[in-house]
């Protein structure tokens, strides 16, 4: 190993995420033939292949997964290392890694555009996924921090609650329910409904409170987007519940309404989450405490609602882009 390089392990490490050497070389801007010659001739330090290959798959082996979780530490702590001197200069530099819940990409990034305003020398990227695939990323310590709705279970995570999110029913403004005030809940029994996918924390809330109040949910259709849900209801084919803040950018006046409806909105938060024995970088430390101290005013100012609008219905309950709004 004395004789591998640090851009033969970034290599590997990139052929090792994607399973692919065709996917590494564009990640990286080389040629395939380089990357292959780069991981054989690492392969070649230690001594044992890498990768197999079965049929059209690449699959790690034993040393590879052990090489993989020694490179993500090698990079882990050559990044602390950068922004512990950028610190020291009395600079905010570096490299921040999120990865977010699919309906956080509606809020982060309204986070993240001040936030880097504030510090232009750190990069930042942004992954967004489903509750499955932020698991998975988190068990492997790919990020710096995690952003979700659902905080897990497991002791062996800190999470920090720092913005409210609250559920909504939402269905089109031509709907029998649009123009009534404190529905009862169970007025939505056997209402066509249109849910997230199976797993997904919102799902989960919503049944939870159907269920304690014995409300049978007609399921018409599963979908994984907020967007495609947003357009069936807008096609009349169900109403659904989603995060209000699905709604504050979006241009849906005189196509959606927030149904006044017992129970809703149902309270909950976005959580900031790492491993517990996790040593958060300098500037995931700075975004961390930005994000609990000014994440919520923030969100006030750069949307066309206010945190405390969630606890009641405006005379107009069609949401949406106002006219001539500067957002």
């Amino acid at each position: 190993m004395k004789q591998a390089t640090l851009h033969q392990l970034r290599v590997f490490e990139a052929v090792a995420r994607h399973s692919s050497f065709t996917r590494a070389a564009e990640e990286l801007f080389l040629t395939q033939p380089s990357v292959s010659m780069q991981v054989k001739q690492l392969s070649k330090s230690v001594g044992m292949p890498l990768f197999e290959q079965v049929g059209k798959r690449l699959y790690l082996t034993e040393a590879g997964k052990e090489l993989l979780g020694t490179c993500r530490e090698v990079f882990e702590r050559l990044a602390q290392f950068e922004m512990t001197v950028a610190d020291l200069k009395g600079l905010k530099q570096g490299q921040l890694r999120l990865c977010v819940i699919t309906t956080a990409k509606y809020v982060i990034p309204r986070l993240l555009g001040t936030f880097c305003q504030r510090y232009p020398g750190i990069d930042c990227s942004l992954t967004v996924t489903n509750h499955e695939g932020l698991q998975e990323r988190l068990n492997d310590n790919q990020d710096d921090i995690y952003i979700l709705s659902q905080p897990p279970s497991s002791p062996d995570v800190a999470c920090h609650p720092f913005l409210e999110n609250p559920l909504v029913v939402l269905a089109s403004v031509n709907h029998p329910l649009a123009s009534e005030t404190n529905i009862p809940l169970d007025r939505l029994n056997g209402e066509p409904f249109i849910m997230r996918e199976p797993g997904s924390g919102t799902r989960h809330a919503v049944q939870k409170l159907f269920d304690e109040h014995s409300v049978e949910v007609k399921v018409r259709l599963d979908l994984g987007s907020n967007e495609a849900i947003k357009q069936a209801i807008a096609g009349e084919l169900g109403i659904s519940v989603l995060s209000r803040h699905v709604l504050a950018l979006e241009g849906w006046r005189n196509q959606l309404t927030i149904l006044d409806v017992q129970g809703f909105p149902i309270p909950r938060h976005w959580y900031a989450i790492y491993p517990t024995g996790k040593q958060l970088s300098v500037v995931a430390r700075t975004f961390c405490d930005y994000l609990l101290n000014e994440g919520r005013q923030i969100i006030e100012q750069t949307t066309n609602f206010k945190q405390t609008a969630f606890d009641q219905f405006p005379e107009d309950k069609s949401v949406g882009t106002p006219e001539n709004s500067s957002v």
